[in-house]
């Protein structure tokens, strides 16, 4: 994700007491793609500077999510196969025995090749979108509301298109040991047992889960942006810190409240390689599993999963931060 840091789409200057609030602009990932796309000056669009952000963001997506693939892993052995009497402990210790600690990896590689896809589909399809827009409205910048609407067709968009992606990182995540060789050798044997539809288990959660991703992650930064600016009229730049702090906030809330039908979709995703025994149907619907998991374990059974999933993102974000950091000056990326 692309920190915002005050970006220039609502001050018609595009700055603030000379200070060019377009220049300050961080990619931190977290491990979600569901965020509402970076916005470029007319200047990096022109330079063609945009396309160093993303290869830098990319890059720093790619080391992130790998030093923090064993949570994320953890995560979703929870979403799936967690209960009431599992816990973090015991689920670790059982990935530990049946695979060994490099299967805290599993699922990692598929997440980083589609960083790269993902995100080139996600930014044409916003800037499409945005043009569209602009073309019915006489306003120069998008507001808020425009923004949440081109993010969310977006990552609509990008999402279909890459989906059959996201159901090979959870199966790969979730196989026994030998049960896969590779990526291709996964792809075929679940269209071979399943079908083309097997890739798109899951979906509507999914799609559904974009919205109140985008719309929350949006609308706290741009409270927490205008609480600074009302705080600091004078127009002092805001420092690194406090840009990489409103980044996260924004992304965690949209995370706790899209998290339910993340883990409804990870479940359907995993429907066919659950344990023998296990209670969950095949045939399962979306609402079928929402309720279900709600008469059994509670309203707290829709987080299963998600302490480790908090206890990635400062890690994440830290790694995100340096790294992108060093790619940028290696790139060239001038941000002053």
């Amino acid at each position: 994700m692309k920190l915002r840091g005050l970006l220039a789409m609502d001050f018609r200057s595009g700055s603030i007491d000379g200070w060019s609030v377009a220049q300050f602009s961080q990619y931190l990932d977290i491990g979600e793609d569901m965020n509402v796309p970076d916005d470029f000056t007319q200047s990096e669009m022109q330079s063609g500077m945009w396309w160093r952000h993303l290869v830098a963001g990319g890059v720093a997506g790619a080391v992130s999510r790998t030093c923090t693939a064993p949570l994320d892993r953890l995560k979703v052995y929870l979403q799936v196969h967690g209960n009431k009497s599992t816990g973090i402990q015991k689920c670790l210790k059982h990935m530990l025995m049946e695979g060994g600690w490099l299967s805290l990896w599993r699922g990692n590689g598929i997440n980083v090749l589609k960083i790269a896809p993902e995100s080139a589909l996600k930014f044409m399809a916003y800037e499409q979108a945005k043009r569209i827009i602009r073309q019915q409205s006489t306003a120069r910048d998008l507001t808020i509301y425009e923004r949440f609407v081109a993010g969310s067709l977006a990552g609509g968009f990008s999402q279909t298109v890459i989906y059959p992606l996201e159901v090979l990182k959870t199966r790969l995540a979730l196989r026994k040991t030998g049960e896969f060789s590779s990526i291709m050798d996964a792809a075929k044997k679940i269209y071979k047992r399943e079908g083309w539809r097997a890739f798109y288990k899951g979906y509507i959660p999914n799609l559904l889960g974009i919205i109140p991703y985008a719309g929350i992650d949006l609308a706290v930064y741009e409270t927490l942006k205008n609480n600074y600016l009302r705080q600091h009229s004078d127009g002092e730049a805001p420092s690194a810190m406090l840009l990489l702090a409103c980044g996260t906030a924004s992304s965690t809330c949209g995370q706790v409240c899209s998290y339910p039908l993340a883990l409804v979709r990870t479940k359907l995703q995993a429907q066919v390689i659950t344990n023998v025994g296990s209670k969950i149907n095949t045939h399962y619907t979306m609402t079928s599993l929402m309720r279900d998991i709600i008469r059994e374990e509670g309203w707290a059974g829709l987080y299963r999963g998600i302490t480790p999933n908090f206890m990635k993102v400062a890690p994440a974000v830290s790694i995100s931060y340096v790294v992108y950091e060093r790619c940028r000056q290696a790139l060239g990326v001038n941000m002053t």
